[in-house]
């Protein structure tokens, strides 16, 4: 509990620095901890070092820790099947993931079932990683006109994973925001980018979601 504390305070020094040198307001800035693989336990150790917000990459981890914890805020980070997306709505507070129509009208299938609408992130695919989920730049367009009529799920804003090539980072993570600066006005405000290796880079770029795992609770089981 006690390393644990004392992690998130330097995450959250790092978090202001950046904050600072991008001559940004902190409160801008959410801190989403990444607590995939980690037992409950850990989870609890992060509520009462002050930590808020959790995610999850898999729907499984999700379904078992969130409704443990039902004063945290939940968020979906990972790739969804269209069969598991109830279980977003049921749990998740936001979904980070979306990047298919037949997953965006399934989550809206659901939402509508629980009388509830959902903060979705749309991914995209700014290093052009094979190995990686989200569209590709060019078909952002596209896809947004197409999510027009969902009513029970809500952009919110544009979600990627930088590519492990330091060198590349700082530029990818500008492509995104200047992807979501053409769809501010449809409420795309927000940026989730950045994690425990390049989140105040991504700070520094416009991030408000930072995914930070291992920072915070060291190296994986």
């Amino acid at each position: 509990m006690h390393q644990i504390s004392e992690r998130v305070n330097q995450v959250q020094e790092h978090i202001a620095r950046a904050c600072h040198c991008a001559g940004r307001d902190v409160e801008e800035i959410t801190l989403v901890a990444v607590t995939k693989t980690w037992p409950p336990e850990i989870v609890q150790a992060g509520l009462e070092a002050g930590l808020i917000d959790f995610g999850e990459n898999k729907v499984q981890e999700l379904v078992t820790k969130a409704p443990l914890f039902p004063t945290a805020n939940w968020h979906m980070i990972g790739h969804l099947q269209r069969n598991k997306a109830r279980h977003v709505v049921a749990h998740a507070r936001e979904f980070h993931a979306l990047d298919s129509l037949r997953l965006a009208k399934a989550l809206n299938r659901h939402a509508e079932q629980a009388e509830r609408v959902l903060p979705c992130f749309v991914q995209v695919n700014v290093s052009g990683e094979d190995s990686k989920f989200g569209l590709h730049p060019p078909l952002v367009d596209e896809f947004m006109a197409q999510l027009n009529g969902l009513e029970h799920i809500r952009l919110t804003g544009l979600m990627t994973l930088a590519s492990p090539d330091a060198r590349k980072v700082r530029e990818e993570f500008r492509l995104l925001r200047s992807i979501q600066s053409r769809y501010v006005h449809l409420g795309c405000q927000h940026l989730s980018m950045g994690m425990s290796g390049d989140y105040e880079i991504a700070i520094e770029e416009g991030a408000t979601h930072v995914r930070v795992g291992s920072a915070l609770f060291g190296h994986r089981r």
